[in-house]
């Protein structure tokens, strides 16, 4: 098959890859994983040598007639299913059922943002997810100690990501222009904020901060929030001079929690 563009398909050809992605993900026989976009199966057979199910969500209608004759025998064993959709809309909480799952997947460069939300920020989380990824992006959000971007800032806010090996470009049909990385994030969990209400304040201040990253981050928080989202930064110890990417998480989920307080109690 001729890999579709228009879906972002670069299909993994490189085994010792898809090993690797497994191994990070400490897949074990009691775990169900799914994964997004399997393509033409190359990470889908070593996932379901180690894993007890595998949940395949595919949104090309006939990589997912392929992948039915491929793994036949999974499919009648109960062992994969195939979902045919878009990742972006299917609740993957639901689809592992009551049970703990993990999220194994080589995705689209141009909807990185988007899926790794709906992944971290699903009804029901999974434990741990190893994505394949753009390298600039992945080293972006893993990054320790230096700036912080809108993307890093909400991955870090579920979970703790690590960069856990570089891919070459050759290692997929097409090959794309850059080498990719396999990112790892486990511990994820959206306990991490007291409600909804709370998760929605965190991400309203980051877009309202980052977008203009360079400049002053609280004129834009004053301006939306007023006396109250100053009032909150100062007791959150982020200065008058501070830009948007260089507050740490710590001080973000500081500002959402303190603010969300301030607000409740205007109300």
């Amino acid at each position: 098959m001729k890999p579709k563009k228009a879906l972002g398909q670069h299909f993994l050809t490189a085994p010792s890859v898809a090993a690797a992605m497994v191994r990070a993900a400490h897949v074990a026989p009691h775990d169900t994983v799914v994964e997004i976009g399997p393509g033409k199966g190359a990470l889908t057979a070593p996932l379901l040598s180690r894993a007890g199910k595998v949940i395949a969500v595919e949104k090309d209608a006939a990589l997912v007639e392929e992948l039915r004759h491929t793994f036949s025998e999974a499919i009648k064993t109960g062992r994969l299913a195939l979902v045919e959709g878009d990742a972006r809309q299917v609740d993957f909480s639901a689809l592992a059922g009551t049970m703990p799952y993990k999220v194994v997947a080589n995705i689209p460069y141009h909807i990185t943002g988007a899926l790794l939300r709906h992944i971290l920020a699903a009804p029901r989380p999974p434990s741990t997810a190893v994505l394949l990824l753009q390298k600039e992006v992945a080293a972006r959000i893993a990054a320790r100690g230096g700036k912080e971007s809108l993307l890093s800032l909400s991955v870090k806010a579920y979970g703790e990501p690590r960069m856990v090996r570089t891919v070459r470009a050759g290692s997929f049909f097409p090959k794309p222009k850059v080498d990719s990385a396999i990112l790892a994030i486990g511990g994820i969990t959206r306990a991490h904020f007291a409600d909804e209400k709370e998760e929605a304040l965190f991400f309203a201040l980051l877009h309202a901060a980052f977008a203009h990253k360079r400049k002053k981050a609280l004129p834009p928080l004053r301006r939306r929030w007023g006396a109250r989202a100053e009032a909150a930064a100062a007791q959150c110890g982020i200065g008058e001079d501070a830009r948007a990417e260089d507050i740490a998480l710590s001080a973000w989920r500081c500002l959402a929690r303190t603010l969300a307080e301030k607000q409740g109690a205007a109300e």
